[in-house]
């Protein structure tokens, strides 16, 4: 562990699970190598400072109510967000700004997420220098930087819709791969990526959960059109291997005992992330697939995920056959640690961005299944870019499920998918190492941290 160097970072996440993980991994990483770090957090979804001692939290107040706090619609929560947030972030910006040459040690630099729109305003009024974490992939945010121009050309898909027509200006996309406007309210969505695309022009650089070697074309393609300093420093959980965790749910930790018991590579985990949420009939059809393709699976539940809570008492009993000993359900698991058990064959992931690169980083092939945001340009780049994965096509039924198992884990063509997932893995591995390119770009990043003064 280095030497505290008196400067402290203050990390600012927006209060999702996929977007307080990576920060509080940049944090991690950050902290090794010698700055103090302060965590500023909303009240709504609090990370847990007992996970880690070693930073300081302050929380503000972000004036949500119980119905606000539960809104399903996350553009228009995040949007809330940002109206609520602005002043007491900068209130209490300022307080710890007016604490410095006291006892406290001097703010080196805020790193915010990139959604937060209004923080570099705040920042540069405050005269204190702020970096952008971006917690999705160079290619979607690439995308988001030329969505004007897809708008305009007519690609942009309204809310449901999912075409197969090519995007002939950005090969492999397809129109359904873009990120849908809600037809109700559609200047939400075009707001909140101009104000994303501003807030980065505006700092003082972008800090990527990404690798030179996974996404080059499109972080050049980024350093050309937004002029700022790109730093992709990923895979971020591989640098800071640590057993504290940033979930906001209860890891179960019996599903790793129960990974012991199963052939290798084997078992389909089966986990739509933090947010997606299903009706009881895809629900069921999802669960008689995994029952079909008679592969062990682990399969990730969350509370809120399925609309009737009872519905596992619902489930045709040859399917709570199927479950004794080959199937095993949780509410949620340890993911980086399941990722990287021996037993793991293939992921049917929503395509998140960190489940993603999580994925990568272990060499498991994916079955991909894309529901909002960046997920289906992550998922199209699994697919047609790296070929380490494929789309379930076909919808939700239960033979198309089964067979789309089949075909990343027992096929010929699952064998090919995992030799290039591997090539991948490989990659991951040796960019984090000395000279390697994550580790020079989180050197450049810490000399221009301390260059921000």
């Amino acid at each position: 562990m280095n030497q505290r160097n008196n400067h402290r970072l203050i990390l600012f996440p927006l209060p999702f699970q996929g977007h307080i993980n990576p920060m509080l991994q940049l944090g991690r990483i950050l902290y090794a190598r010698g700055f103090s770090i302060t965590v500023l957090h909303t009240n709504f979804r609090a990370p847990d400072p007992s996970s880690h001692p070693h930073f300081a939290f302050r929380s503000i107040a972000d004036g949500l109510d119980q119905s606000e706090a539960s809104m399903s619609d996350i553009p228009g929560l995040i949007s809330l967000l940002n109206a609520r947030c602005a002043s007491p972030f900068e209130e209490c910006l300022q307080e710890m700004m007016s604490l410095q040459g006291g006892e406290e040690v001097p703010v080196a630099c805020l790193i915010s997420d990139s959604l937060f729109g209004f923080t570099c305003g705040v920042a540069e009024r405050l005269k204190v220098r702020a970096l952008m974490l971006r917690t999705s992939g160079a290619a979607s945010l690439y995308v988001y930087t030329i969505y004007p121009v897809l708008k305009e050309k007519g690609y942009v898909p309204t809310h449901g819709s999912r075409s197969e027509e090519a995007v002939k200006e950005f090969p492999p996309l397809l129109v359904g791969d873009i990120p849908a406007i809600d037809s109700k309210e559609p200047e939400v969505m075009s707001r909140l990526l101009d104000d994303l695309i501003k807030a980065i022009k505006n700092s003082c650089g972008v800090i990527l959960n990404t690798f030179e070697e996974l996404e080059h074309p499109d972080l050049t393609s980024l350093r050309e059109v937004l002029s700022v300093p790109f730093f992709p420093i990923g895979p971020s959980h591989k640098c800071c291997m640590t057993s504290s965790s940033s979930s906001l749910l209860a890891e179960d930790r019996s599903c790793i005992s129960w990974l012991d018991e199963q052939p290798l590579k084997s078992v389909i985990y089966v986990s739509f992330g933090s947010l997606a949420a299903m009706s009881e009939a895809e629900i069921l059809e999802i669960a008689l697939g995994l029952a079909e393709s008679e592969q062990p699976f682990l399969w990730v539940v969350r509370p809120g995920s399925v609309h009737n809570p009872e519905w596992l008492e619902k489930l045709p009993s040859r399917f709570l056959e199927a479950l004794e000993g080959r199937g095993k359900i949780v509410k949620w698991a340890p993911q980086v640690e399941v990722l990287a058990h021996p037993a793991v064959g293939a992921f049917w992931t929503h395509n998140g961005w960190n489940s993603t690169v999580e994925s990568i980083s272990e060499g498991v092939p994916m079955l991909c299944m894309p529901c909002f945001a960046d997920q289906g340009v992550n998922a199209r780049y699994v697919s047609d870019v790296w070929r380490v994965g494929v789309h379930l096509n076909g919808g939700l039924e239960r033979e198309n499920i089964a067979r789309a198992i089949k075909r990343v884990l027992v096929d010929r063509e699952g064998e090919d998918i995992r030799q290039r997932a591997l090539v991948l893995k490989e990659k991951a591995i040796v960019c984090l190492g000395q000279g390697g390119s994550s580790y020079q770009a989180l050197d450049a990043l810490v000399s221009h941290i301390l260059s921000c003064e």
